[in-house]
């Protein structure tokens, strides 16, 4: 088999919202595998902008913006850029690789990434996130995100506010075709990216799918997302490195190698 076939015949569920699977899908449709979109999380708008727009009003008081994903970036945005020039002294951070880019296509070069794991611990072990005392941060996410990376800075001093700009839910799924193809053994791996898109999953299959999920090895790059999967009695997880796009990807082709198929 070629380098560059390494997943033939090897069909892979893809949880991430629709909008951020393309190129993960490319990727592994250019291995020779075949990517399956099943979108665990629904990206929606806010109802109500207005606390929103009003931070963003007083962006200039602010030392550092922290955007969370690329929906933290499409949703905040559009709006900052309607209503007002981007802070020059403004220092921005992203949690990952995929934010930083989307930040790029702003205008918006110059953002502190984490060095190695793409997320809030990654980014917390940023030379520049250390000595935080009197820094005013706010951190762009949806709703009811993760809270380690506010508190972690305000233990290292710093005051947060919080600009929730979209919001996450769980789709409503028609799972029949998937638990189908399942059962009949036509599902060889499974990629989780949240937390909350494996309770999702979980949720979306029901019981005859989390049987089926408890065999299938679930590839994901963050121990956290492993202790979750551990906890719902997962029994194949693989942890690959944490390199975005890359390391599933790598992952995925060292695993199959090494089981020969």
């Amino acid at each position: 088999m070629t380098a560059s076939k390494q997943l033939a015949g090897i069909n892979i569920l893809v949880t991430r919202p629709i909008h951020q699977a393309t190129l993960l899908a490319e990727s592994i449709h250019a291995s020779g595998g075949n990517p399956i979109l099943l979108p665990v999380l629904e990206i929606a708008d806010i109802a109500n902008i207005t606390p929103l727009i009003n931070l963003i009003k007083r962006l200039d008081e602010f030392d550092w913006a922290v955007f969370v994903s690329p929906n933290a970036v499409t949703k905040s945005m559009d709006l900052i850029t309607k209503q007002r020039t981007f802070p020059p002294h403004l220092k921005i951070a992203a949690v990952g690789k995929s934010t930083a880019d989307t930040l790029r296509g702003y205008g918006i070069n110059e953002v502190l990434i984490p060095i190695e794991c793409f997320d809030s611990e990654g980014l917390l072990k940023s030379r520049e996130l250390q000595s935080m005392g009197g820094k005013r941060v706010v951190i762009f996410r949806g709703n009811g995100g993760r809270t380690l990376l506010g508190d972690t800075l305000v233990q290292r001093g710093a005051y947060i506010e919080y600009a929730e700009c979209y919001l996450r839910r769980k789709p409503d799924i028609d799972n029949a075709p998937l638990l189908a193809a399942w059962s009949q053994g036509e599902i060889h791996a499974v990629i989780i990216t949240s937390s909350e898109g494996l309770h999702n999953l979980f949720d979306i299959i029901g019981k005859l799918g989390q049987q089926l999920l408890k065999v299938t090895p679930v590839f994901t790059a963050h121990e956290r997302i492993a202790q979750v999967a551990k906890e719902l009695g997962l029994e194949k997880i693989v942890k690959v490195p944490c390199a975005g796009d890359e390391g599933l990807l790598r992952g995925l082709h060292i695993y199959f190698q090494t089981m020969g198929r």
